[in-house]
């Protein structure tokens, strides 16, 4: 009777220790694994990037808004309703593939708030495109263009200033910080024992300049330079308290660390070379100073067509 007490003793000390192995934590696994780059991720991701947002404006200059009715959606506002149903797609499957375990819940929530941002934006950006087509000029504010300073009665102004309001700063905000977010919660986990893993393979040197300038153009565009350069002195302190543990990154890691990095040089090339524009100048007043790429557009470019 002892005898086969022990032996159903051993048997579920064998079968929990089995179910332990099999079970264990995600981020044991994969410090003792090889990483893998994600090329199928980051490439979907580069290109719907520069396709559906970065290249926006481009498709509105190839296809411009007057051969489309303005009260309807015109090429570029499609492309805008394509990445906001293919980003929250692409950055969930890169969640899925996180070697450390996250939260569900902030994941959702981040990926709700994502959509609302991204949708709120696609209305102003999209209008704000019609105004432009009108004579409005970017570089200039709400009440300082000549084709809204002199409308009556004078509550229309307040309206496209709340407009303006919901694009450039509500609809950034919710759009921005969630997806920056992510991002960083996925870099928390792309971290290995393996210090071979700290070479990129080719495909992610192919990739990395693209992401980059992409980068730079949400900084840019987005007037979102606090949470990208929080974003990235995050990362950096996360690399250095990794390190301290006997952590690399691994490729992915590495990924966007270099794109992060030369994002920000690019940035600092295009406030310099525009340090001395008074009329931008004015347009972005106080200490951070980091022009929309679009109002360079209609004073430098679009002016002396």
């Amino acid at each position: 009777m002892q005898a086969t007490m022990r032996k159903r003793q051993n048997s579920a000390i064998q079968a929990s220790a089995f179910h332990t192995s099999r079970h264990g934590s995600r981020d044991t696994e994969s410090g003792l694994k090889k990483p893998e780059f994600h090329l199928d991720l980051w490439f979907y991701f580069t290109v719907q990037n520069w396709v559906l947002d970065f290249g926006r404006p481009i498709v509105m200059i190839i296809l411009p808004l007057e051969w489309f009715p303005l009260n309807k959606p015109s090429a570029g506002d499609y492309f805008h309703m394509a990445y906001n149903i293919i980003t929250p797609f692409l950055l969930l499957k890169l969640i899925e593939r996180s070697p450390k375990t996250l939260p569900r819940s902030a994941v959702y929530l981040c990926i709700i708030t994502f959509v609302m941002g991204a949708s709120i934006h696609l209305v102003g950006d999209s209008i704000n495109h019609r105004l432009i087509l009108s004579g409005y000029q970017l570089h200039l504010s709400v009440r300082e263009n000549p084709i809204i300073k002199n409308l009556k009665p004078t509550s229309l102004i307040d309206s496209f200033e709340l407009l303006y309001y919901y694009d450039e700063n509500l609809g950034h905000c919710m759009w921005y910080v969630p997806f920056f977010l992510i991002l960083f919660l996925y870099f928390t986990g792309c971290f290995t024992h393996i210090k071979e893993e700290k070479k990129m393979p080719l495909s992610a040197w192919l990739l990395l300049g693209p992401s980059a300038v992409y980068y730079w153009y949400l900084v840019t565009e987005g007037q979102i330079f606090i949470l990208f350069i929080f974003t990235f002195f995050a990362m950096t302190a996360t690399v250095m308290h990794q390190k301290r543990k006997g952590f690399v990154p691994d490729s992915n890691g590495l990924f966007l660390l270099y794109s992060f990095s030369i994002a920000l040089g690019l940035v600092t090339v295009w406030v310099v070379c525009l340090w001395t524009d008074t009329v931008l100048r004015r347009k972005y007043p106080g200490v951070i100073y980091v022009p929309e790429p679009w109002a360079f557009y209609t004073l430098h470019i679009k002016r002396s067509q």
